[in-house]
């Protein structure tokens, strides 16, 4: 049974850790409940650090001489100065987070699509854009899983946050005593899993580890995190999952019967037309690792990124791709 790094993960406070929305409400979100026992959350309400109340009249982005100020329309208060100071301090203070989850459109803490007004009184929205705490971590941390909870209740955005968390949990792992048989270990058990992100950076990622230049080990390290950065940036296609498992599926084709590989074949047929999850052609390759005893597959983190209790296979439909 693999055993994972408990990553580092911001969570705004009022996703399932308490009552701090402005009008006192929480946030109930499944997954990140399902996250609790297999991560180390960092709960934060921005507005409360800045002594905003509980409840509180309800702020929003406003356009100032041009520029986006964070204002509380009911007592026109600018709070963009003291937002601004608490991001960048709390931000600072943190050691190696992984990633964070974020409330979705808050003007303090979105990621993406925040309503900005070109005034106090109520009138339609003009812009959208990032909160101002959301727009801090995204710049600072902008390599990281960062998402905001509406997002993950997507299926394939889900899979992509957990798998880069949880691989760059690890790379911190062996980052903090760094050692070349670690790293090449590293590089050889998220082989498939890089093939599938992306080749290119997998194969940039092998001549780092190689290091044919003879570099100090802290700094290959640190040419290797940048470009560990760069393949999981995107998440990958379901082309290049296939091209992955029929990778895989070579090591068995000629130990099953025409039955069997027909079988894993229009399996996988079904996953590539949207027809069928990733986890069925998947377990099916794991039930071969398992059956023929295959050493090398059965290291790959492309079969198990991330602990099994979170394989939640709930979709909203919310939350798409771009």
């Amino acid at each position: 049974m693999t055993k994972f790094v408990v990553p580092k993960v911001i969570i705004s406070k009022c996703i399932e850790f308490d009552r701090c929305r402005y009008n006192g409400d929480i946030i109930h979100s499944e997954f990140v409940s399902s996250l609790k026992p297999f991560v180390e959350f960092i709960p934060v309400c921005a507005e409360c650090e800045i002594g905003l109340g509980i409840p509180r009249d309800p702020i929003r982005i406003v356009l100032v001489n041009k520029k986006t100020r964070l204002i509380q329309p009911s007592t026109n208060t600018d709070c963009t100065d003291k937002m601004v100071k608490f991001s960048a301090d709390f931000l600072n203070s943190l050691d190696k987070p992984c990633g964070a989850i974020l409330k979705a459109y808050s003007p303090s803490c979105g990621i993406k699509g925040v309503k900005i007004y070109p005034a106090f009184e109520k009138v339609a929205s003009v812009d959208t854009g990032a909160g101002f705490f959301g727009a801090a971590v995204v710049e600072k941390f902008s390599n990281l899983a960062v998402e905001d909870e509406l997002r993950l209740s997507n299926f394939r955005i889900r899979e992509h946050f957990l798998t880069k968390l949880f691989v760059i949990a690890s790379f911190y792992k062996i980052a903090a005593k760094p050692s070349m048989k670690a790293l090449v270990e590293f590089q050889s058990d998220n082989k498939l899993l890089l093939m599938t992100y992306n080749q290119t950076k997998m194969r940039e990622l092998g001549k780092t580890v190689a290091n044919h230049l003879k570099k100090p080990v802290t700094d290959v390290f640190a040419d290797y995190e940048a470009l560990l950065y760069k393949a999981f940036a995107k998440l990958p296609s379901y082309a290049a999952n296939v091209n992955t498992l029929m990778h895989a599926f070579g090591y068995f084709s000629d130990k099953l019967t025409s039955k069997e590989k027909a079988f894993f074949l229009d399996t996988l047929e079904k996953y590539r037309l949207e027809k069928a999850p990733l986890c069925i052609p998947v377990s099916l390759v794991k039930s071969m690792i398992v059956r023929f005893g295959e050493e090398y597959l059965s290291r790959q983190t492309y079969f198990a990124p991330y602990p099994e209790e979170l394989y939640l296979m709930s979709d909203t439909g919310k939350g798409r791709i771009k």
